[in-house]
């Protein structure tokens, strides 16, 4: 079942790759959706979702935004989208997400920066320069931002990849192709270790999405490792009625089997000013 992730780069292509990679292959692909599922578990419009990623909110709503169930809540639909397998994600920190899993090709897609301007003029059908680049740079921004708020990693880091490809002398025949053989190459071949990693990682989001969703457990910041729908729960909570709500709400995660509750509780949560009392 493969899964391919790319980057998301206005203007680098990485559409029309990822559109044409799920035809050949028969794939499904995974972006726009990923904001209206977050947006609904916010409770917020999808257009804000959609302003923070682009670096277009308003200060208030950038100052009042819960990036924090942003970035679970991503991290999930994400997750969840890859161990189902099948799929080109495209976005969302997918590249990062899934670095770690050894069957998943990560791939950066990139362009010049004088195209993209050229090839947003175009889209937008104008022949304002000056407007094309600063919205390139603007969107540039909020990826690079978000991606080391995130994960603490400079965005576009060709470390970070297995291929880069170069739209400015590459044609999306050529990147998809390239991407084809990469897919096909025995390093990315499904085993079952890596298939029961992925799995894994997309219980543990599911728990994290769950215990962030909860009124009880909404703060509650802890380690999450999950191996065959058994769940590790590791950390420190601030007070037993936190811990034990944690294992609760873990154990009714669908897909979880048993939940190993390792929390330990604060000996003085008066420590910290922010405690709940």
């Amino acid at each position: 079942m493969p899964v391919i992730a790319l980057t998301q780069g206005m203007g680098s292509l990485a559409q029309d790759i990822a559109e044409q990679l799920a035809r050949e292959l028969g794939l499904a692909t995974l972006q726009h959706e990923v904001a209206e599922r977050v947006a609904l578990k916010m409770n917020v419009p999808k257009s804000l979702i959609s302003r923070l990623r682009a670096g277009k909110a308003g200060p208030i709503e950038r100052m009042t935004a819960d990036r924090e169930s942003m970035a679970v809540y991503t991290h999930e639909e994400v997750l969840k989208a890859a161990a189902a397998g099948n799929v080109v994600l495209r976005g969302w920190g997918a590249t990062l997400l899934l670095r770690t899993v050894p069957h998943v090709p990560c791939i950066r897609i990139m362009r010049p920066f004088a195209k993209r301007v050229e090839w947003l003029m175009a889209e937008l059908g104008t022949d304002d320069v000056e407007l094309a680049e600063n919205e390139i740079r603007r969107s540039d921004n909020a990826n690079a931002t978000r991606m080391h708020e995130q994960f603490g990693v400079n965005w576009g880091d060709p470390v970070l990849f297995d291929l880069v490809l170069n739209t400015d002398r590459l044609s999306v025949d050529t990147c998809v192709a390239q991407i084809r053989a990469l897919v096909e190459r025995p390093e990315f071949a499904e085993t079952p270790a890596s298939s029961t990693l992925l799995r894994g990682m997309a219980l543990s989001a599911r728990v994290r999405a769950a215990l962030k969703a909860n009124e009880e457990t909404e703060e509650v910041d802890v380690t999450i490792d999950s191996v065959d729908g058994q769940v590790t729960l590791r950390g420190i909570t601030l007070k037993a009625s936190e811990r034990d709500a944690a294992e609760a709400v873990a154990t009714a995660t669908p897909g979880v089997a048993a939940v190993d509750n390792q929390l330990r509780v604060m000996a003085s949560s008066r420590r910290f000013t922010y405690s709940k009392t």
